[in-house]
């Protein structure tokens, strides 16, 4: 377990993460099969904001001090209502604010006066008749937010697809949609399969988890950049072996951030659910805990996969992964497997120099030769 650490920790390219893509490739796109299935045969457990409704609110604790339970007040409901169920009795708050929200499909005038007189007179709760509240719930409400967050949705890929396309290039912009729209379908499938109830907040909680699944495939695309700058002119590395070493030098970072961002949105969880009662924090930390997961690693697994898969069409990078594969059976000494330097050392002294040559024209960090290819590089001085 500790060499794994150590790996992580370095990033030497020794986790063969886009060697294996075909694997993530069948992986993602089962989940995504189930996914699709269940949201076009199971569909989704709308909320009350978006079906349209009637809410009762009312205080948690009786005029003699008890608890309230959300099972008196169903049976209460089903008494006063006969024939009618409610969508959904949830206990919200704590201590002193402590209420009972009872979600039901829309009642006329004469129903709701009766239901609110049964649970006076069922549960006789503090305030009397006069603290229980309702209020009409209009689908219009919910339906607008959902047009409003597909706008933005669109929007969104747009503004991305033209930056990544001017900062980076087209391929880059192609791999970085996959997996957003990838970590998208995802989050969605999992609320359709576990019944997750669709609220106004986890629209919104699902246009925020877009920018970390991004953030995190712009870090690692800015290695590969880095990696593979004047790769056609040097044999050491294919365009994959030096993909899949920007993942692994980033793959620690990227594990680090993850976490650190998950723990405040279980926190969020924590708070919303055990504290404060259901609601919208929770709703808000639901799919950001879902999505956030996602995202991290249809950035590590997907983003860099299809980005290999689209430059590898190119001609200029397969005949430069031809000369790679050329200069290493000239080589001499034992073969060594995809991702390790060669033991060429004329080819290997001459693609340090380009890349050495390349870092300091950019301005950026190259990499240091092992002391091993120090002593065997020519220095200029002479020996005395």
């Amino acid at each position: 377990m500790s060499s794994v650490f150590s790996r992580l920790y370095v990033g030497n390219g020794a986790f063969d993460i886009v060697g294996k893509r075909v694997r993530w490739y069948i992986t993602s796109g089962i989940i995504l099969l189930i996914c699709i299935g269940s949201m076009v045969f199971n569909g989704f457990n709308l909320g009350i904001d978006f079906k349209g409704g009637t809410k009762i609110s009312m205080p948690s604790v009786s005029a003699t001090g008890q608890a309230i339970t959300t099972s008196t007040v169903e049976d209460v409901y089903s008494k006063a209502l006969p024939g009618k169920k409610p969508n959904a009795v949830q206990a919200v708050g704590s201590g002193a604010s402590a209420t009972i929200q009872l979600k039901s499909p829309a009642l006329n005038i004469a129903e709701v006066a009766a239901l609110k007189t049964a649970l006076a007179t069922d549960t006789n709760p503090q305030g009397g008749q006069t603290a229980i509240s309702d209020s009409a719930v209009s689908a219009s409400w919910g339906g607008e937010i959902s047009g409003k967050a597909l706008w933005a949705l669109f929007w969104f890929f747009i503004a991305v697809t033209i930056f990544l396309v001017f900062y980076f290039e087209w391929q880059m912009a192609v791999g970085a949609l996959v997996a957003v729209f990838h970590d998208v379908i995802i989050t969605a499938g999992v609320y359709s399969i576990v019944g997750f109830e669709v609220t106004p907040a986890t629209v919104i909680g699902l246009l925020t988890i877009l920018g970390f699944s991004l953030y995190d495939t712009v870090v690692v695309f800015d290695k590969v950049k880095e990696n593979t700058r004047g790769l056609l002119g040097l044999t050491r590395r294919t365009y994959a072996e030096a993909s899949n070493l920007a993942l692994n030098q980033t793959l620690m970072r990227s594990i680090n951030t993850s976490l650190i961002a998950l723990l405040p949105v279980i926190g969020l969880l924590v708070v919303g659910v055990g504290v404060l009662g259901v609601g919208t924090l929770q709703d808000l930390a639901l799919v950001q805990l879902v999505g956030m997961f996602i995202g991290a690693l249809s950035s590590i697994f997907l983003a860099t996969p299809v980005l290999v898969d689209l430059k590898m069409r190119d001609p200029k990078f397969i005949a430069q992964a031809k000369r790679v594969a050329t200069r290493r059976a000239k080589a001499t000494g034992p073969q060594v497997a995809e991702g390790i330097e060669s033991v060429d050392d004329d080819a290997l002294n001459a693609d340090l120099r380009k890349e050495e040559a390349y870092a300091a024209a950019a301005s950026v960090p190259h990499r240091t030769a092992k002391a091993g290819d120090a002593r065997r590089r020519p220095t200029g001085k002479r020996q005395r």
